[in-house]
């Protein structure tokens, strides 16, 4: 698997992460490759679907979002992956996905 830190996000330059709550990530296969086109969601604390991206080539996605609990769940051809996020306030708040 590949080592490499979870980069920070590329936010537009109206984007105050003082002020917002970002989340953000990378998806992974289980050789570490990111995997662009995958379905990343987004379920709040009930486990409701609140919004869904597309991951970009690089396999990068955000959302900005209210602070709290939250699920980011991956559908893609190459497995899928789940996890759990606190955002306790604004700011950036990184979570790496790898499929199964």
């Amino acid at each position: 698997m590949c080592g490499a830190p979870l980069q920070t996000p590329t936010l537009p330059a109206n984007i105050d992460p003082e002020k917002e709550t970002v989340l953000y990530g990378e998806v992974r296969d289980a050789e570490g490759f990111p995997v662009g086109g995958a379905y990343v969601r987004l379920l709040d604390e009930i486990g409701e679907f609140t919004a869904e991206v597309v991951t970009s080539p690089e396999g990068s996605f955000r959302f900005f979002a209210a602070p709290g609990g939250w699920t980011l769940s991956v559908l893609h051809a190459k497995g899928k992956a789940r996890a759990e996020v606190t955002a306790d306030g604004p700011g950036l708040f990184g979570q790496a996905l790898v499929l199964q």
